[in-house]
């Protein structure tokens, strides 16, 4: 059974306004795999879901879908090597959450392949089946097409990188400010809620001038947008 099995377990970190502050930390190890997914779950609910009231009713709010946090760790344990002694690695931000999966994909299939949904090669079919049959996951080798998807409406996508000794998916918040104009939105990718960036850090990104950009800017300032903290060449841009 998969909930017998043991295996080295997810470090998992939350951190403030930056790596320096940490407001949670811990490791969960030495349990079944069914338990390890669980209390990470649980964790996500803490930071990543509030509660607002309306009239009579609670409403339950994500600042990140669950569905989506769900299936990058499903993901993680079913396609994660096991014998590399270590551990899969869950960092929370304030902005994001990062998942890294150690080793890299099974032999047969390509990086591409796997981040278009069009093969998948299960490493632990047990474990898989076990997820499956719990409903932790869909079908078989959806799990990247169905995180893109739940993201189709945000501003911001989720990134996917897959190295030779590992696989990362990042999960930023779920951002639909329909406030914004098309131009405005491509900037507002390129912004961080958690950190100040100068318009040198923005305008080679996008296909604007300097000047436009900086009127772009300005504007989303003044729809209150986006934070505006210094003067000249010290400006700096920061979402709000």
């Amino acid at each position: 059974m998969a909930d017998k099995n043991h295996f080295s377990g997810i470090d998992l970190v939350k951190f403030g306004e930056n790596i320096s502050i940490i407001q949670k930390r811990v490791t969960f190890e030495n349990v079944s795999v069914l338990d390890v997914y669980e209390k990470t779950l649980a964790v996500f609910k803490d930071y990543y879901q509030y509660e607002v009231i309306q009239g009579a009713d609670r409403k339950t709010m994500e600042k990140i879908p669950q569905a989506a946090f769900r299936e990058a760790i499903a993901n993680a344990l079913i396609h994660r090597v096991w014998d590399i002694d270590s551990h899969i690695r869950v960092s929370m931000f304030d902005d994001r959450i990062e998942v890294v999966s150690p080793g890299g994909l099974p032999a047969g299939i390509t990086a591409e392949e796997y981040l278009s949904g069009k093969l998948s090669v299960l490493r632990n079919r047990n474990l898989a089946n076990v997820f499956y049959r719990l409903g932790f996951v869909e079908i078989f080798g959806t799990g990247i097409t169905r995180i893109k998807q739940l993201y189709a409406e945000s501003l911001i996508k989720p990134d996917f990188e897959v190295s030779e000794n590992a696989i990362k998916i990042v999960l930023p918040l779920f951002e639909t400010n329909v406030n914004l104009t098309e131009d405005e939105k491509v900037i507002y990718k390129l912004l961080s809620k958690t950190m100040l960036k100068s318009i040198s850090e923005i305008a080679p990104y996008v296909p604007f001038g300097k000047s436009k950009t900086t009127h772009l800017l300005k504007t989303m300032g003044e729809k209150g947008v986006v934070a505006v903290e210094g003067k000249g060449r010290g400006t700096k841009y920061i979402i709000k």
